[in-house]
């Protein structure tokens, strides 16, 4: 199959709706059939979501490309990534930031994508497993935060971890169906922006849901 041939029709596909050329350049230099298991990678850029074992999935590339797009990164910025996954996502932030930290709660996962990310070169992403409270408080604070799995609200553990000045991109919602939203933090009153609907797997910890 040719990867490449099928990655710039995809990312002709996003370019109708995503306008941040610089995620949609990024996106289209990084080799998504290596992030997914050996039998989908045929399927690697369709624009829908695929398993990667362990009931856990890699997001849709529209939706990737939206909320890529909503942390308005520069460059300079330190991120915050709450679940790693196959760390497709992670790669494109790595590109588009000065430095990530990610957290991973299934140790199968983080290991598959450490090795992953670092046979591609990557040198500014530190990966740390899951903890009771969400996220890494003692990485804060962060200019973005992502987080690819929903929650029932923003969680207040997360919200204190993003500087005055950031955006903090999450699914909330039910279980089964969010919304996605987008929070720039502010000192009185935090702007809060809908992106649409989504449906993502479910964040486990305090301020999310129960395992």
């Amino acid at each position: 199959m040719d990867f490449e041939a099928a990655r710039a029709r995809l990312i002709e596909h996003l370019g109708t709706e995503v306008k941040d050329e610089r995620v949609l350049t990024t996106m289209g230099r990084i080799p998504r059939e290596r992030f997914v298991p050996p039998g989908k990678r045929h399927l690697a850029y369709e624009d829908r979501p695929l398993p990667i074992g362990l009931d856990q999935t890699i997001s849709q590339p529209f939706i990737i490309a939206l909320m890529t797009q909503a942390l308005e990164l520069t460059g300079g910025e330190k991120v915050l990534e709450i679940g790693t996954g196959s760390g497709y996502q992670t790669a494109i932030l790595a590109e588009l930031a000065r430095s990530v930290i990610t957290i991973e709660r299934l140790p199968a996962l983080a290991e598959g994508a450490k090795k992953l990310l670092a046979n591609l070169g990557y040198t500014n992403i530190v990966m740390h497993p899951a903890k009771e409270t969400l996220g890494w408080p003692g990485e804060a604070p962060y200019d973005a935060i992502i987080t690819t799995a929903g929650a029932p609200g923003v969680p207040p553990d997360l919200l204190a971890q993003l500087a005055i000045g950031g955006r903090m991109v999450i699914p909330a919602g039910s279980l089964y169906t969010q919304e996605l939203y987008k929070i720039t933090r502010q000192r009185n009153r935090n702007k809060i922006q809908k992106l649409g609907g989504c449906r993502f797997v479910s964040l486990i910890g305090r301020g999310a849901w129960e395992e």
